[in-house]
């Protein structure tokens, strides 16, 4: 393009000169110093610019020159100046080794013009986005960048770790109302920088009060920002150039070493920063301390000369509308916030050079483009420079519910999706880091040389097993339960009891072997069923601090964009396939998983479905029964297929694995409680002279204790009950059905209390018609 910067300076972007030379395969570097003591990050690199104006060559030599040439990259190390003394004064820096694909497109989004990025799952799209952000912002200071992505949860991912880059926190603005979802203190929405640029003002001038007091001036320097600015120029400056004139070069001899602490005016301010402030090693070290300490002082009435309207400006609103328009340098909200705002910032006067859009694939074609009209043209032509969409088409488009729109009008095609269909050039990035290179194998067929980074090989989380599980991923087939496969108690409410009971069991297992309840989530692909397993979870275990609940319980679509460890994976559907036939949602679900992923369906059915058949043929290619090692401990040493010392136990339906969890979790409780016993054993004596009544009431309190963490699990149906709770997947039988011990041994068969386990199970309670509050097993029986 004629518009190419040839010169960008990448500040953190590299690790080291080996990182930068790795990231451009086929390209010649040449670093313009040679010590390699001197080659260390940040780094400005030259690329080479062709004219446009193309000549015909016919001298074959001429053009391989020409070739060679285009090759070739000019790498200037610089050095960042002193910022000041303090330890918070260090710059922030990437600790990313990004791969050349992704430096790819870093370089593409810092130059002008239009740059597509398509990220498959797990592949570094929000760090890629953040460092294009984060390199705008140090080459191009005076500009300004919008941020646009289609959820809330998306713009809290890339705010956190903007947080983390060496970006001034008060050139952030965050607009919408999702930021209280942000997992930090500080608040960066409209009125959360108002008060932080208060809050720091004050702080600014209490700092100009010790300086002043420091350097002995009388009067009220620090009463207010046109104050501190006066003391600055008449009072600080004055001292500095004083001291410049002592110590520089004069002639050519370099002063003494020693001149540089003497003659330097703010000792006693700088009193409490890590001492000594001058090493005394050489003069250009020294003088270097110097100018950093005067950066830090000068920063100071900086900030303040900046935050000078904030005292003439009374009210919060015109304080926000400031910050808005003139203070903000990154700017960030949702398509939608976009769409309805968009008239009052135009009316503001609301600029931007850049625009970067995350999710893109997932934002209708009008919400990409009410964003770019967010500004006034400034003398007739727009200001926008640059356009960053980061998406991937090959998952989930944007919801479009009428159906007449979204087929017939093709309403849910995204414009990034629009733009890759008509061959726009697109950076496509070709190694993940999220998933097990085997759960990789289940949706990297959809993509082009799609690999894996080699932290995915090297770290021990994902060579090692998943303890008390044979597969690191497995499809468990659910057959019928009581003779019922999926049920619609409302229309397109699709649930399915069999899997959802299943799926629980399976959370309670594995949080009985140790596994943390938040690194597992439980998905599905309808709504109903999450609904039926959140109700599940709130008889069996909700409550239970033995056990606790899933960090998520939502459907696939909900979750896309996020990740955990651990997934539960419900496809609900026995009829039929259903949603799940587009290849888009499958992707989805199978690439939330990082190292385990365990997927409950009617194999007989989605087998057979062709557009599944790439990554069911990889899990057909297990047992379709549960294999789990009920006696490995979770951590586990054992290797990541690797055959396991413990026995393993095949579970062939839920029922068994039903009972199997409650008895694997009465032997705890009764572990628990004889050791709980040993530990406070009575004096011998004692025990002689009262040992029948003690092992009476060892024998009460085993079983209260044991019914009273089992009631955590499944309250009773009723309040009137007298100490004997109903044992766990079984929830309202009568006190005879339940017997007088709680020994596993008496534990009846989940199939003989079938029906009263449905009963316990309803439709969800957001539901509108008279039909959501009809319990599951009007449909199972």
């Amino acid at each position: 393009m004629p518009n190419q910067i040839a010169t960008l300076d990448f500040n953190d972007t590299f690790l080291s000169i080996e990182h930068l030379k790795a990231s451009f395969p086929g390209h010649n570097v040449k670093v313009t110093v040679e010590d390699p003591a001197l080659q260390i990050p940040p780094f400005r690199i030259t690329f080479p610019v062709r004219s446009g104006k193309g000549k015909k060559r016919k001298d074959a030599d001429v053009e391989d020159e020409d070739t060679e040439e285009a090759k070739t990259l000019t790498v200037e190390p610089h050095v960042i100046p002193n910022r000041g003394p303090y330890p918070y004064n260090q710059p922030k820096r990437n600790t990313i080794q990004f791969t050349h694909t992704q430096i790819e497109a870093i370089r593409a989004g810092m130059q002008p013009g239009l740059t597509m990025v398509v990220g498959p799952p797990g592949t570094g799209k929000t760090d890629v986005a953040v460092q294009i952000i984060s390199n705008i912002y140090h080459n191009f200071p005076e500009q300004r960048t919008l941020i646009v992505t289609h959820s809330n949860q998306a713009l809290n991912q890339l705010f956190e770790k903007i947080m983390a880059l060496d970006i001034d926190e008060r050139h952030l603005l965050r607009l919408g109302h999702g930021e209280e979802e942000l997992e930090t203190e500080k608040d960066f929405s409209r009125y959360g920088r108002v008060n932080y640029v208060l809050a720091r003002r004050i702080e600014l001038l209490e700092e100009v009060k010790r300086l002043q007091k420091s350097l002995g001036v009388p009067g009220d320097a620090s009463y207010t920002c046109e104050t501190a600015g006066y003391f600055f120029l008449y009072q600080v400056m004055s001292r500095w150039e004083e001291y410049i004139s002592k110590v520089k070069n004069k002639g050519s001899t370099l002063p003494d070493v020693t001149e540089v602490s003497t003659f330097f005016p703010f000792h006693e301010y700088f009193a409490n920063a890590p001492q000594p402030i001058f090493k005394g090693r050489s003069y250009e070290e020294d003088m270097e301390i110097a100018e950093g300490c005067f950066r830090h002082i000068k920063k100071i009435f900086t900030q303040l000369e900046e935050f000078r309207a904030s005292e003439l400006l009374r009210s919060g609103l015109d304080r926000s509308k400031y910050l808005l328009v003139k203070e903000a340098k990154i700017i960030a909200m949702t398509c939608t916030h976009a769409a309805l705002k968009r008239h009052d910032l135009v009316k503001l006067g609301f600029k931007y050079d850049n625009i970067l859009m995350e999710e893109a694939a997932q934002i209708l074609e009008i919400e990409t483009f009410i964003p770019l009209l967010l500004q006034n043209p400034q003398d007739g032509f727009s200001r926008l420079k640059r356009w960053i969409m980061i998406g991937d088409h090959h998952q989930l488009p944007p919801v479009i519910k009428n159906m007449a729109f979204q087929k017939y009008s093709n309403m849910e095609q995204s414009l990034f999706t629009r733009f890759v269909r008509v061959g726009v050039p697109t950076v496509d990035l070709d190694a993940q880091g999220r998933a097990r290179a085997s759960l990789c194998n289940l949706y990297n067929w959809r993509y082009k040389n799609l690999g894996n980074l080699p932290h995915v090989q090297l770290l021990p989380e994902f060579s090692t097993a998943n303890a008390g599980l044979l597969y690191d991923f497995q499809l468990i087939n659910v057959e019928d339960f009581q003779g019922v496969g999926e049920s619609e108690p409302n229309p397109y409410f699709y649930q399915n009891l069999g899997e959802a009971e299943y799926v629980v069991a399976l959370f309670m297992y594995m949080c009985l072997l140790g596994y943390p309840a938040d690194k597992i989530s439980i998905l599905t692909t309808y709504n109903g069923q999450k609904h039926l397993i959140r109700d599940i979870i709130n008889r069996r275990c909700g409550n239970n601090p033995l056990i606790g609940r899933p960090n998520k319980v939502t459907t696939v679509d909900r979750f896309q964009g996020q990740q955990n460890d651990y997934i539960l994976l419900s496809l609900v559907r026995t009829r039929a396939v259903g949603h799940l036939r587009d290849v888009r949602r499958l992707v989805v679900a199978m690439s939330r998983a990082r190292l385990g992923l365990y997927i409950f369906a009617r194999v007989s059915l989605f087998q057979n479905c062709f557009e599944l058949t790439p990554a069911f043929s990889q899990l057909t290619a297990r047992p379709l029964h549960l294999h789990i090692i009920p006696t490995e401990p979770f951590p586990t040493a054992r290797k990541n297929g690797e055959r396991p010392s413990h026995e393993v136990q095949i579970i062939k339906n839920m029922p068994q694995m039903a009972n199997f969890v409650y008895n694997m979790y009465m032997h705890l409780i009764q572990t628990t409680h004889h050791y709980h016993q040993t530990l406070l054993q009575l004096p011998p004596a004692m025990v002689e002279e009262g040992e029948e009544v003690q092992n009476q009431e060892t024998e009460l309190e085993t079983e209260e204790e044991a019914m009273t963490v089992q009631a955590d699990i499944i309250p009773s149906p009723t309040e009137t009950s007298c100490r004997q709770e109903t044992p766990a997947f079984q929830t309202d039988t009568t006190p005879s059905e339940t017997g007088a011990t709680s020994t596993p041994e008496a534990i009846p068969a989940l199939s003989e209390t079938t029906p009263t386990v449905a009963g316990a199970v309803s439709a969800p309670a957001e539901a509108n018609t008279p039909q959501d509050a009809t319990s599951a097993p009007e449909e199972t029986k």
